[in-house]
């Protein structure tokens, strides 16, 4: 659906505004993560990149955009398997000796709890102390945490596959603790165009349109905001930047 590539893309505008971006990647090897960076910021295709498929002018724009990257305040740890403690203390750490502004996790379900093996009612207590230790976390350190988070299987089963807040996996602990709560929704990742003539008449296909979806916020309003995302270069764009090309 693209909650890590967001998650990228907002690390990266951030740490281009001038503010201090920590990653923590459980899923991804740092050396994928960079690759994803390195073709969102110079718009080369994910997959020609990761295969070295690359002509002279792209290699320039990778020199390019190398240089840019190296200079942005952000720092990437992506040791898989770690607790609340580990990321706690590194965080802190983080914040002492270069500052910090956004942490961002990929992702909460990766988090090991108390007991890594848990499973029913022992996760959903899991998931409940992550998500109240990552809250006590932004308190503690005054910095922004972006937590990524899997969706229950039951916003595939349902007709409406748009996302609500009770499809949060895990834990109703997240919806609670979260200031807020957003989801990514892409009609054209349940839809084929033929099904998606037959189910929506008359409206254009959704093809690459990403609705975010603010479906908590606790300081102000909710609202829907759609974005374009090009998949090939793993970057959310807006529409009218779209459009006006």
């Amino acid at each position: 659906m693209g909650k890590s590539a967001l998650a990228i893309n907002v690390a990266i505008n951030t740490a281009q505004a001038g503010a201090k971006v920590g990653v923590f990647s459980l899923e991804m090897s740092r050396e994928q993560l960079a690759l994803r960076i390195l073709a969102a910021d110079a718009g080369i295709d994910s997959h020609r990149l990761r295969l070295s498929l690359v002509t002279e002018a792209d290699e320039q724009r990778i020199t390019d955009s190398i240089g840019r990257l190296s200079e942005l305040p952000m720092y990437i740890d992506d040791t898989p398997f770690q607790g609340m403690v580990e990321m706690r203390s590194k965080a802190r750490r983080l914040s002492l000796e270069h500052g910090l502004d956004l942490l961002i996790v990929d992702y909460l379900q990766l988090i090991e709890g108390r007991s890594s093996r848990g499973g029913g009612d022992n996760r959903v207590q899991e998931v409940s102390e992550i998500s109240r230790s990552l809250k006590g976390m932004a308190r503690d350190l005054n910095v922004c945490v972006l937590t990524c988070s899997q969706l229950s299987r039951g916003v595939t089963n349902r007709t409406s596959h748009r996302p609500m807040l009770s499809d949060l996996r895990d834990s109703g602990s997240i919806e609670q603790d979260a200031d807020v709560v957003m989801f990514i929704h892409r009609e054209d990742m349940y839809y084929t165009e033929d099904e998606w003539g037959q189910h929506s008449p008359g409206r254009p296909y959704p093809r690459n349109i990403a609705e975010i979806i603010v479906a908590k916020h606790r300081n102000g309003p909710t609202d829907d905001i759609n974005l374009y995302f090009r998949d090939n270069l793993l970057r959310f764009e807006s529409i009218q930047r779209v459009e006006a090309f």
